[in-house]
């Protein structure tokens, strides 16, 4: 046992051994490169993969939606439209941005937007000389019927503005509600390594349960980010479409760290946080502004009944 162990420490076997793990060392040394895989390359080829699949998506999406999103004029709209109307009123940008806002694109709904304004004149002043002659007439004489007619066609000349900024409105109100919230889903996005394309169209996905319109401007957002050459182009129309001064503070912040390398996420919290507090000031703007409202239905419907109320035992026992 003891010369068994002895010649296993001898200088021979020492000097084997040494060797041997040299030449494993050396082994090891030169195929383990071979065997190790480029992470950083496979991550950006599948990142571009992944990139380029969801612009496809998206063209796709957008090109089923065209019909909903973008409408053509048809019929005799356009006909009256094409012959009445002239070229600078149909590439007038001020309609174009106003009827976008309100969530009307193509030119379907700028050819019903000009026809309706060349419609409605007409026909409420007809429609409000009739009224006076063969229903009622307030006492009012020829000319002076004839004035409150031509005072109906200038209302119903501007009936189409007042219905596209009631639907503007509606439709800021919704985003307006809406975005804090998503701008935790996107910082939350952003934060957990998706790129801001694929950030915003998991956002439109999510959100569209709280907010129909801000999911479709997202969307139009996520698509132009994948068609455009620059982002800023993307974020600027996304600001132009929605029109409310918190969408326009993101996107100033967004273009700022597109241009600069500033920290993202640093960035959508103090925003979401901003407009946050922005719709509970708007909220408490209006619970401040109920007492006023209130006045005139208290006094006309509450205090009678209160007087009712109060003189009423006292009127019986003077009369009875």
């Amino acid at each position: 046992m003891y010369s068994a162990i002895a010649s296993f420490f001898n200088v021979q076997s020492a000097v084997m051994l040494l060797v041997a793990v040299a030449a494993f060392a050396t082994v090891l040394t030169l195929t383990l490169p071979l065997l190790q895989t480029d992470k950083l390359g496979n991550r950006m080829k599948f990142v571009a993969t992944e990139r380029e699949a969801l612009r496809q998506k998206f063209r796709e999406q957008m090109a089923n939606d065209r019909g909903r999103l973008r409408q053509t004029p048809k019929g005799f709209i356009k006909d009256i439209v094409d012959k009445f109307a002239h070229g600078r009123m149909l590439e007038n940008e001020v309609i174009k941005l106003k009827l976008r806002q309100a969530g009307f694109r193509g030119q379907g709904p700028i050819y019903t937007f000009i026809f309706f304004r060349f419609v409605m004149p007409p026909v409420v002043f007809v429609l409000t000389l009739f009224y006076l002659y063969f229903i009622n007439s307030f006492g009012l004489g020829g000319m002076a019927r004839f004035a409150a007619a031509a005072g109906g066609a200038f209302i119903g000349f501007y009936l189409p503005n007042i219905f596209v900024q009631n639907v503007i409105a509606r439709r800021q109100e919704s985003i307006q509600k809406a975005f804090p919230d998503a701008l935790d889903l996107l910082l939350i996005c952003v934060e957990s390594g998706m790129s801001v394309e694929a950030a915003f169209a998991k956002v439109a996905t999510e959100i569209g349960a709280q907010s129909v319109e801000l999911a479709e401007e997202l969307s139009i957002t996520t698509a132009e980010l994948s068609y455009l050459q620059e982002r800023r182009q993307a974020y600027e129309n996304l600001a132009r479409r929605t029109g409310l001064p918190g969408v326009k503070a993101v996107v100033t912040s967004l273009i700022q760290a597109e241009r600069y390398g500033t920290p993202l996420g640093q960035s959508l919290r103090v925003m979401a946080q901003e407009n946050r507090d922005m719709r509970m000031q708007a909220a408490e703007k209006r619970a401040a502004a109920l007492p006023p409202k209130l006045t005139v239905p208290m006094i006309a419907f509450f205090l009678p009944v209160l007087f009712c109320v109060i003189l009423g035992p006292a009127a019986i026992k003077f009369f009875g």
